[in-house]
């Protein structure tokens, strides 16, 4: 019986926190989640001033204040898991929407409230800074974001956002 009680438990537990999930999607048209757009791909490949996406979050939960970002390439192992940098950005205060504009990659200076947590893991291959785009060279990588909503240091929901292939 204790097992059948934790098993429901369990099953609303998720449902109610699939529920208030909150919605995350790319606010550039150039950006459809399918391909890169050329000239948001990293210097070393052409890109011209390539940049974070511009996102919109919405159905925050309540108490965040500080949003964090991941960025990765699912393909390559080095890279995967915010391997392309990670940076947050901080709220003003706790809203359910948010518009985050993009930063250009390639650089350290992030403006305020952009915060850089760890530069990408790739100076080498590319140039150095806390973000770096898209740059497989055309090899059909996929990239991707996975975005934190943060209160009190504080994971309190996570969604991946597609960036699309390159």
């Amino acid at each position: 019986m204790k097992l059948k009680v934790l098993a429901i438990s369990l099953g609303l537990s998720a449902i109610s926190s699939g529920a208030l999930a909150f919605d995350a999607k790319l606010t550039d048209a150039f950006w459809d989640g399918s391909t890169v757009p050329a000239a948001e791909q990293c210097q070393k490949f052409g890109g011209t001033s390539p940049a974070t996406p511009a996102l919109t979050l919405s159905k925050l939960p309540k108490g965040t204040d500080v949003i964090v970002m991941e960025y990765s390439d699912r393909d390559s192992q080095n890279m995967n898991n915010g391997g392309h940098g990670q940076m947050s950005y901080t709220l003003a205060s706790s809203v359910s929407e948010v518009e985050i504009p993009s930063v250009l990659g390639h650089t350290y200076a992030l403006p305020a409230p952009f915060k850089m947590i760890a530069e990408h893991r790739g100076p080498g291959w590319d140039k150095a800074g806390a973000y770096m785009p898209p740059c497989s060279g055309g090899k059909d990588h996929a990239y991707y974001v996975t975005i934190k909503a943060m209160g009190d240091n504080k994971v309190l929901e996570q969604t991946v956002l597609e960036l699309g292939k390159y």
